[in-house]
């Protein structure tokens, strides 16, 4: 499943254009957050979406994917990923993830993406399920843990191997077992918004290649309040748990330099949670 695929790097001005389309993404994630609210349905989000997103001057990738004519993937409850935008209300207390990209075209003809996701409780916090919030808390760390993981000169499978021992962890204190899926990965991400390498959220034989500066990768993690197993249903995109389970997913596009992190879809960069984890901020903006 996954092989020694030499990472394709970025020039400075490559990652600014990478830059611009995942700031767009983050700011279209907060958008949406503030409009995930009881009552509101799936395809109105996806809706403000489309709409925010080419009123910043970029186009939705998501849209552009073969059989798929949506600005968004929405997931909700016991959804895991590629959640059809439709006429599904959203009722408070729902878990839901919300997948989002988008590109810039430049001068030249280039197609630079930005891919992320973010999982929200309909009603905020005080409406959720206490596991939900621990699932989501433990989801979203992850993701951070594997962040923090990369470094110009390290393997990049020592990402998923940061993933799972946070999850795992998580549970622990939390007396509980999450369910890690394996069978939908984080990607190298560019000038197509899935690229190899692929890059799995838990530990696995094989370290991966080396990265290297100018590295960019979408970092992942799927994780669920039960077991690992999912199955598609007849839509042919919505995977769900096949135990019922409630799922989180969140996901950042990511670049590395020689001189530290660059969060390409969060709106600080990554600024805030990099330094709280003792890792390198390297903005080029």
């Amino acid at each position: 499943m996954f092989g020694r695929t030499r990472i394709e790097t970025k020039t400075d001005d490559q990652l600014r254009a990478m830059r611009a389309a995942g700031l767009v993404v983050g700011r279209t994630l907060v958008m949406l957050g503030e409009h995930v609210r009881d009552g509101v349905t799936t395809g109105e989000l996806d809706r403000l979406a489309e709409e925010f997103i080419r009123a910043e001057g970029m186009h939705p990738n998501f849209s552009e994917v073969p059989g798929y004519r949506h600005t968004l993937c929405v997931s909700v409850n016991d959804e895991v990923v590629h959640g059809i935008p439709g006429d599904r209300v959203l009722r408070d207390g729902d878990l839901v993830s919300i997948d989002c990209g988008c590109y810039v075209r430049t001068p030249q003809g280039e197609h630079w993406h930005g891919d992320a996701a973010r999982t929200f409780v309909v009603g905020g916090r005080d409406a959720a399920r206490p596991e939900d919030l621990m699932l989501s808390d433990a989801t979203e760390a992850s993701m951070w843990a594997g962040i923090a993981a990369l470094r110009v000169g390290h393997r990049l499978y020592d990402v998923g191997a940061a993933v799972e021992d946070e999850v795992v962890a998580r549970g622990r204190l939390e007396e509980r077992e999450y369910g890690i899926i394996e069978d939908y990965v984080g990607h190298g991400i560019g000038r197509e918004m899935h690229m190899d390498p692929q890059v799995p959220n838990y530990r696995v034989r094989d370290r991966g290649p080396v990265v290297r500066s100018g590295t960019t990768v979408a970092i992942e993690p799927m994780v669920t309040l039960g077991t690992e197993r999912t199955h598609t249903l007849a839509d042919d995109w919505t995977v769900v748990t096949d135990d019922g389970s409630r799922a989180s997913h969140w996901e950042n596009s990511v670049a590395v330099t020689d001189a530290g992190l660059w969060v390409l879809t969060e709106i600080d960069g990554g600024a805030a949670r990099l330094v709280d984890l003792g890792v390198p901020y390297a903005p080029l903006d």
